[in-house]
């Protein structure tokens, strides 16, 4: 423990510098224009993997952006962890809430700040620098390999094919991924289950041009009048969707888990403060915890229609359109979800207007047990670090390729994350703090260690 902290506090300047470097790649995997940025940080990590000990490092091609693979193999008959993280980021939009550019890190207040200084480069970069300590004292107790995918804020639609084709390259004993939350700095936790996801674009197109709302208005449906009548349909006073079949195939957690659950640390004044809302608010009969973790949503995340600019122009928009979102839990299948959603806004569309309904992109939701060797073995290092035992918890965020690796390699995840609620990830101002990216890297040689331990006990 002592030496890993020591060596973090020697090297802590080029760490910074290093991470930086990756910070300043605006890989923003949705934005065709962004292609060539994808293959600059890829070919950044590389050259950071090679340098950090690996034997090989490669840049390899998928139907869409690339992925990056290195590997140290120290001796064929130890077990393998394979270590995931991407380094696509989330559009910057609204650029005018940041407080500095997004694209330029810099260190305030301990934090580092800049987009995916949290998701997921700075999460992904602690495995590095823990891979790095554990090659240059001669310490690896095992063989590592490293998947740096650049699809990952798009649903990561090439990856299982990538997968398909590699599986030999790609065998392991256990995926680690840190692409999660902590419960508080102080507190740690190791998430057990991700929702699944499913994502849509709705469109709504009345007159063919947009028209004078003074000439028109009241006698030609607005696009974006129907498409909010639409979107406010689909949840009923107590938070529920009201999509016919939707709740059919959710898995009912248990009264005795829910219980168990209940028993993690949370504050709901301190929750509420460090989002920024006034009250809380979602589907009845369920904790703000299991809102986020073991129910399904459906939310809006984005909608645009008319005009936005600055001042006044009085016009009745020819198209309306809003992205929507569902997040889902066991059992739920997004493919079926985007079947019944698309279905139900058809069947409910007016005449008037004319609907059409876009499935972009979706994935399943995953579980790990909580009694495997692996995650044991992280469990004893969080205790290591932060002196006590993780909670382990349910996340409601989605990571869609997590559910595919255990379909298509046959592998379990252990998603050993330390974002915090503060990071704002996905949003303006996203940051890290110092501390949790230290603590990180400390944790993760401590997983090494108790991993190999574990498998060479069993």
């Amino acid at each position: 423990m002592e030496a890993i902290k020591t060596y973090i506090e020697t090297h802590s300047g080029r760490f910074i510098d290093e991470l930086f470097e990756l910070l300043r790649v605006p890989s923003i995997s949705s934005r065709p224009e962004h292609a060539g940025e994808m293959y600059r940080c890829a070919e950044t990590w590389k050259k950071l993997l090679l340098e950090a000990g690996a034997d090989r490092a490669e840049v390899l091609p998928t139907g869409g952006h690339p992925v990056v693979f290195a590997e140290k193999i120290i001796d064929p008959s130890l077990p393998t962890v394979l270590v995931y993280g991407h380094m696509d980021v989330m559009p910057v939009d609204p650029l005018d809430e940041w407080t500095t550019d997004p694209f330029q890190p810099v260190i305030k207040e301990g934090k580092i700040r800049a987009r995916g200084a949290d998701d997921d480069k700075g999460q992904a970069f602690m495995h590095l620098k823990a891979f790095e300590y554990l090659v240059s004292r001669d310490l690896l107790p095992c063989n590592v390999k490293f998947l740096v995918e650049g699809e990952e804020e798009i649903g990561s639609p090439n990856l299982p094919a990538f997968c398909r084709e590699h599986a030999g390259m790609l065998a392991a004993d256990v995926i680690l991924v840190s692409d999660t939350s902590m419960i508080a700095a102080d507190t740690p936790s190791i998430t057990t289950g991700l929702r699944g996801l499913a994502y849509w674009q709705v469109e709504v197109t009345g007159p063919a041009i947009d028209l004078h709302s003074g000439l028109f208005g009241g006698a030609v449906a607005n696009p974006i009048n129907e498409l909010c009548r639409l979107i406010a349909s689909l949840q009923d006073e107590k938070g529920r969707v009201t999509v016919p079949g939707f709740y059919d195939d959710v898995q009912e957690v248990s009264p005795e888990e829910r219980e168990r659950a209940a028993g993690a640390p949370f504050d709901e004044e301190t929750y509420k403060k460090n989002i920024g809302v006034r009250a809380l608010k979602g589907e009845e009969g369920y904790s703000t915890i299991e809102r986020v973790g073991i129910r399904p949503t459906l939310d809006v995340c984005g909608i645009q229609g008319g005009y936005t600019g600055e001042g006044a122009k009085t016009v009745l928009p020819s198209k309306a359109r809003a992205k929507l979102s569902c997040r889902l839990v066991p059992r739920q299948q997004h493919e079926k979800i985007a079947r019944l959603v698309q279905e139900h806004l058809q069947a409910i569309a007016p005449g008037h207007v004319t609907v059409t309904v876009e499935y972009l992109h979706g994935g399943p939701s995953y579980a790990c047990p909580i009694d495997l060797p692996a995650y044991r073995a992280a469990e004893q290092a969080c205790l290591d670090v932060y002196g006590k035992l993780p909670v382990p918890t349910r996340s409601g965020g989605s990571i869609p390729v997590i559910a595919a690796f255990e379909e298509i390699l046959g592998i379990k995840t252990i998603l050993l994350g330390f974002g915090l609620a503060t990071d704002a990830i996905h949003s303006p101002n996203e940051n890290f703090p110092l501390q949790q990216l230290f603590n990180g890297i400390t944790t993760i040689t401590r997983f090494y260690h108790h991993f190999a331990g574990n498998h060479n006990n069993k």
